[in-house]
């Protein structure tokens, strides 16, 4: 436990302090965003290029490990939609496209802030591989999957009832932009260069290499301290009050249905004949048991969906993760190799 608690109380103890900079207003609000967009586009594509790098595309790309991780994203945005869905007037839940939302953090783990530099100081490099993974699933599947619904939703409760055509082309409309949204995104990008590097044994000059190491060497402490800081801005733009039963039941789902499920479903196709990595299989369970991406909260403020119970469900998800990951961490260090 000790040697676990020696890389996790690290990585959340920036958070922390990314957290309290700004409800101190020692890290201005209005240097978030740049704070955000460093991290987005300069330090974590580095970093994921030098992993990308460094190892065998089979060790990125893993149909196995891909087909379990998609189809529980699938389970998942299921299950908690299912959930926390209203299905009456005047009943408990909410609506669909906060459901939907609420669906995203609960399937949609901090893989890329988190993930990837979390488990490779845990358990090597070679734990990046399928955390890259599970990364590129939620960027082009989860996400495109979640907005689709919350726009289906929204346009049928905007528009005149029959405009059956309309609603399907809004839908498809955010599908486009959400998966535009996906390939403006550097990170699979910079995954893509790295493997490509990886597979042409391709060098980069010293200068351009050396830069490269100083951007990727800044993402996991600069991404930290940015969650943190991200968490506390959407708190105060937060525009409704929530009930703690319309958010920490999802909270729980993100931190242990996501990974029990992970688990349950790698073990059944291992048992199907589906050859599967024990190691890979646990990285993918230890992603699902991150915490709840952070940026989902901006997201959510774009859509006009409830940004403060999604804020919640990734604050109250962030908090208990330090308990509940570090514990699954620790359970899977005990298991013979």
């Amino acid at each position: 436990m000790q040697a676990i608690l020696s890389v996790t109380i690290p990585f959340f103890a920036l958070v922390l302090l990314g957290y309290l900079a700004g409800q101190r207003r020692l890290l201005p609000e209005s240097a978030i965003p740049g704070l955000n967009a460093y991290v987005l586009f300069f330090a974590l594509p580095c970093m994921l290029f030098r992993f990308g790098a460094s190892m065998p595309f089979a060790q990125l790309i893993d149909p196995a490990l891909i087909g379990i991780y998609s189809l529980c994203a699938l389970a998942m945005v299921a299950l908690t939609v299912a959930v926390t869905v209203r299905r009456r007037p005047g009943g408990q839940g909410v609506n669909l496209t906060d459901a939907a939302f609420g669906a995203l953090v609960a399937a949609f783990p901090n893989s890329g802030f988190m993930g990837v530099p979390l488990l490779a100081a845990l358990f090597g490099a070679q734990a990046a591989g399928p955390v890259i993974g599970t990364l590129l699933v939620d960027l082009f599947l989860t996400s495109t999957l979640c907005l689709a619904i919350a726009q289906a939703h929204r346009h049928r409760h905007r528009g005149p009832a029959g405009d059956a055509g309309d609603a399907s082309s809004s839908v498809l409309t955010t599908v486009a932009r959400a998966l535009r949204g996906a390939l403006s995104n550097p990170q699979p990008w910079a995954i893509g260069l790295g493997a490509l590097a990886a597979a042409t044994s391709l060098q980069l000059p010293a200068p351009v290499a050396q830069v490269v190491k100083m951007l990727a060497d800044s993402a996991s402490p600069v991404a930290l301290f940015t969650i943190g800081a991200v968490l506390w801005r959407a708190g105060q733009h937060a525009h409704t009050r929530t009930a703690t039963r319309d958010y920490l039941p999802v909270a729980l789902l993100k931190l242990f249905a996501h990974p029990l499920l992970v688990g349950g479903a790698g073990l059944a196709a291992r048992a199907a004949g589906i050859a599967v990595p024990s190691f890979g299989l646990m990285m993918l369970v230890l992603a699902a048991a991150l915490p709840s991406a952070s940026n989902v909260s901006l997201l959510a403020e774009r859509y006009g969906a409830d940004n403060g119970r999604v804020a919640r469900i990734i604050m109250a998800s962030t908090v208990l993760a330090f308990g509940s990951f570090t514990l699954i961490a620790w359970g899977f260090e005990q298991m013979p190799q």
